[in-house]
């Protein structure tokens, strides 16, 4: 397929990688997600997929891009999520990812993980209903 670009990346091996440098134009990864060109440039708008922009300004969209428009399809048609709701799913699962990531920099580097005290119970203060202070 034509549409399908290599990033230079000398000395690198793509062995066990996949396709993960692949790009693809916004056609292509259209196809490949299973939707128009339009709803690509409307989750690009509202900030659910980010695809690298050429000098021109054409997106490029990587393999994870492809994945990631095909859970917010399934998230939208088989579990009846909204864009909105879709795209909260999208952050928490990405700080979960850096969260994960500090973790395990920190196994690496001899540091300990300790869990964190359980917290005390919150109060909530409401004031008495039909009763005047003096």
């Amino acid at each position: 397929m034509a549409a399908a670009r290599r990033s230079p990346d000398p000395g690198s091996s793509d062995r066990g990688r996949g396709d993960e440098r692949a790009t693809y134009v916004i056609s292509v990864a259209a196809e490949l997600s299973g939707m128009h060109a339009q709803t690509l440039r409307t989750y690009d708008r509202l900030g659910l997929v980010t695809p690298a922009r050429t000098s021109g300004g054409g997106r490029r969209y990587t393999s994870g891009d492809v994945e990631l428009l095909r859970e917010i399809q399934r998230l939208s048609q088989e579990e009846g999520v909204n864009l909105a709701g879709i795209k909260r799913i999208i952050e928490l699962s990405r700080e979960v990812d850096e969260l994960r990531a500090k973790l395990d920099a920190a196994g690496r580097r001899g540091g300990e993980v300790v869990p964190a005290p359980a917290t005390t119970a919150l109060v909530v203060w409401q004031p008495r209903r039909g009763r005047r202070s003096s």
